[in-house]
Order: structure tokens, then C-alpha cells, then sequence
């Protein structure tokens, strides 16, 4: 069986807005990556729990089209500056698709990464796409692609938990903050403060930061020139685990620290600088927000010429700073680039990116390993590929945790004009064995293998 159904909704509010300060920066990405957007789409499943039929499932996927401004949201430019359009009504047209021989669940991914190859148009589209994937005539999964103006990582799991309540049938109250109300509210004067201290503490480090993410020059680059290259590794998983358990912080400190190591390692500094993608879902109000709240920080970590442990407790010192200072108006902080680029001649290349896309911070399908020894031989199970190539891109370093429960998923971006394929691996294995190795006793940072700059 294949074919269509139309979703017709009608929210309890219409009306128009500036940008949240998340919407901004995500609406300045979209047009620096321009044909390239789509690596900002959100694909996203959804499993159809207990036995739903057709009908049952469209209409809790109305219900929460309802609830949620931001999937009834168009955004658009304005001459007085970029807008977000919320539709009170609207038709969402779903397409219905057998898994045939497939698992429907692994249908469903396979057509979520499909449907978000395509740009949305954000100025028409609503800001989601949807398949329902049958099996035999029964849904079975949701296969979703969602704007990033839209929703990000936290928002996606808050629609995953109604979903499922829902499906239940479930009564839920009525979300009380949503991005309408969150853009009037940057604009009072205490979040307009924050912003100015956000934006002073950016200053102070670009001020003296270098210029470069690599001091070498891009050489030619391969084809194609950008790639991800992922890697899943139980091990990675495992050793962050007890790592963060044994030294009292949290598992993506334990990850940023070894990936800001490896990246030291390679651009032959004892200073790693990269922006941390950081979820500022801090204020209660957001937090049940189905929006994009996320900004990024700024992180420095000077390596320390001690052991592993310390370079994680000072990585989980400066990603607080970091984190706090990640709350500020995109378009001020544009304009303080831009004047500290004419003051220092150019703006400091800042394209070394690290995103935690985990919701909790932990894997909780994750297997039991035993002992750290049995952690160590579980390297030979790990796997690396390259996940995706995507033309245009202006990564130089991006770092990205998957959000697999049973698995580390650690993938990495590069830009072959300054990292070949074979460092961005290497890189990967390193992150895993400095975890690893650390687990059998203190890992001193001179004892880090450098590896080789291509």
C-alpha cells in the first residue's frame, strides 16, 4: 500500500515575531551554506507503539502540530530583519509508504535521511516532512526531516515523549512557552545584559586567540574535498563511562577534553579553541520549548603537562564558562567579529566545532563490558566509514556524539584541503585509545601519540 493523507490542523494561535536569538543564528547558517542547507535538516523517527492504526496516528501527529507553534512556523526576510510566521491552520500532507522486506523501523531511518537531503523552502515550507511507514497496512514508524529554524536535538526528544504519550492517550496540558514568547522576551533588558556579558567574554578570547585554526596552509584538497568519517565504538562508550564515574564529571566533558586533545595534538599547539554547540535550554521555561534554543560557546583549553584527568577537569572548567556565555544576540555578536577583525586585521578562524547531540549525557543500552580489561578488548569490535560527504561545507573540524544508547558514536567533518581522510581516522582512534589507556592508570599529555599533519 502506498499513497497519501492530509493532516488538517488548527492551532490555537496565529501571529508574527522577530527571530529568537536560536532562530537567528540558525537563519544566518542556512544562507552561509545556501544549496548546502540540507546538512541542517533534522531527520527523525518515530515508532508507532502498541497497535495504532492509521487514523490513531494522524491523529496524534495533529495533535501535536497543534500544540507546537514551531511546526506551524514559516520564516521569512523582512526589511526591518528576518521573521517567524505562525500559522494558526494549514493542511500537512503525508506520505504512506509499505516496508516491504525491510524492517519497517529501518525503513523509516533510510527514508528520514532521504526526505532531509532536500532544502526546505522556509519562506513557504512548513518546517517539517513526514512518511508513514506500513506494514502489511498497519503504521508501524514516522519518518520525519525537520528544519533546524525549527527544532533542535532537546526539541526532538520533548516530541518523542509526547508522542509516546499520546499514543497511549494520554491527556497532556497545553505547553506554556513557545518561540513567540521566548523572542519577546529576549528583548526586555535583563537578557539583553546577558548578551553584553556573553558578548564581552568573546571578545577577551578573540582578542588573543590565533587567527588560524592550523598554521599550515590548505593544500589540494581530495575528492570529495569535504567529509564526515564516522566511528561506533562500544569501547568509546564504555571507557567514557567509567572515566567520568571515577573522576566525578560528566561523560561529554570526558569527550570534549580527548577530542580537544587529539585536535591540539594535530595543529602542533598546546591549545585547543573550538565552539561548542550547547542546548541553553538553562531557563525552566524552555525547557519544555519545542523550538531551536541552542547557541554556540566559546571553549579554550590550555593543555596541562599532567595526566588526562586533569586536562578533563579543566575541559569541564572551561565548558561551564563556556556554556554560560552562549546566550547572546546573533547580530550583535556579528558586528563584534567584524570589529575585531578590522582591529586585528582579519577575524580569528574559529571553524572547530564540538556537539554533544545526547539528550541525558549517557548511553543506557549500552552492554555491560566487565572489567577495564574487557573494555580494552572490545576496540577490535569498533567500526569506522565515511558517513557522508557534503559538498560545500565550511567545516574545517566537527566534531559530533551521536545519540545511539547502545553505542559511542563519535563522527568527524573535515575539510581534506587541511585533514586527509587517513588523519580524520586516525583522529577518531586516537579519541578512542587516550580513553582507553586511561582507564589503566594516569595517561601523562606527553605521552599523547602526535599525530602526523597532512
Amino acid at each position: 500500500m502506498t499513497g497519501r493523507a492530509t493532516v488538517t490542523f488548527g492551532g490555537p494561535r496565529a501571529g508574527e515575531a522577530a527571530l529568537t536569538w536560536g532562530q537567528r543564528l540558525m537563519w544566518r547558517a542556512v544562507h552561509l551554506m545556501g544549496d548546502s542547507q540540507s546538512f541542517l535538516n533534522c531527520p527523525w523517527v518515530l515508532p508507532v507503539y502498541g497497535r495504532r492504526d492509521l487514523p490513531a496516528v494522524l491523529e496524534a501527529l495533529r495533535t501535536l502540530m497543534e500544540r507546537h507553534e514551531s511546526l506551524r512556523t514559516t520564516f521569512a526576510g523582512t526589511p526591518d530583519g528576518p521573521v517567524q510566521r505562525v500559522a494558526r491552520g494549514g493542511e500537512l500532507t503525508v506520505e504512506l509508504v509499505e516496508a516491504g522486506r525491510e524492517r519497517p523501523l529501518s525503513a523509516a531511518e533510510r527514508i528520514a535521511g532521504e526526505l532531509g537531503r532536500t532544502v526546505f523552502a522556509h519562506g513557504e515550507d512548513l518546517p517539517l516532512r513526514c512518511v508513514v511507514v506500513l506494514d502489511g497496512g498497519r503504521p508501524k514508524a514516522l519518518a520525519f526531516v525537520f528544519s533546524h529554524l525549527a527544532v533542535d536535538f532537546q526539541a526532538l526528544g520533548l516530541l518523542s515523549a509526547e508522542w509516546r504519550a499520546l499514543l497511549r492517550g494520554e491527556e497532556l496540558p497545553p505547553p506554556a512557552w513557545q518561540p513567540m514568547d521566548q523572542a519577546v522576551l529576549e528583548r526586555e533588558e535583563a537578557f539583553q545584559a546577558r548578551s553584553a556579558r556573553s558578548i564581552h567574554h568573546w571578545r577577551s578570547v578573540l582578542d588573543e586567540v590565533p587567527l588560524d585554526v592550523f598554521d599550515h596552509a590548505p593544500h589540494e584538497p581530495e575528492e570529495p574535498r569535504f567529509i564526515e568519517v564516522g566511528m561506533e565504538s562500544v569501547a568509546l562508550a564504555a571507557a567514557a563511562e567509567r572515566l567520568a564515574a571515577r573522576w566525578t564529571i560528566g561523560t561529554t566533558s570526558v569527550l570534549l577534553a580527548a577530542c580537544a586533545t587529539v585536535l591540539a595534538e594535530v595543529s602542533g599547539r598546546r591549545r585547543a579553541v573550538m565552539q561548542l554547540v550547547h542546548s541553553n535550554r538553562r531557563d525552566a521555561r524552555t525547557r519544555s520549548m519545542v523550538g531551536t534554543v541552542g547557541q554556540d560557546g566559546l571553549f579554550v583549553l590550555d593543555l596541562p603537562a599532567t595526566d588526562f584527568a586533569a586536562t578533563c577537569r579543566a575541559a569541564q572548567r572551561n565548558a561551564l564558562v563556556a556554556y554560560r556565555n552562549a546566550h547572546y544576540d546573533p547580530f550583535a555578536m556579528r558586528a563584534m567579529r567584524e570589529e575585531v577583525g578590522r582591529r586585528r586585521g582579519r577575524e580569528p578562524d574559529l571553524d572547530a566545532f564540538f556537539n554533544d547531540r545526547r539528550g541525558a549525557g549517557s548511553w543506557p543500552s549500552l552492554p555491560r563490558a566487565g572489567s577495564d580489561e574487557d573494555v580494552a578488548g572490545l576496540t577490535g569490535k569498533t567500526r569506522l566509514h565515511v558517513a557522508d560527504a557534503w559538498p560545500g561545507v565550511r567545516f574545517k573540524v566537527f566534531f559530533t556524539v551521536g545519540t545511539a544508547t547502545d553505542t559511542g558514536q563519535l563522527s568527524l567533518i573535515v575539510d581534506t584541503a587541511y585533514l586527509r581522510r587517513d588523519t580524520a581516522r586516525a583522529m577518531l582512534l586516537a579519541v578512542e585509545t587516550l580513553l582507553v589507556r586511561s582507564l589503566a592508570g594516569d595517561v601523562m599529555m606527553g605521552e599523547v601519540p602526535r599525530l602526523g599533519r597532512r
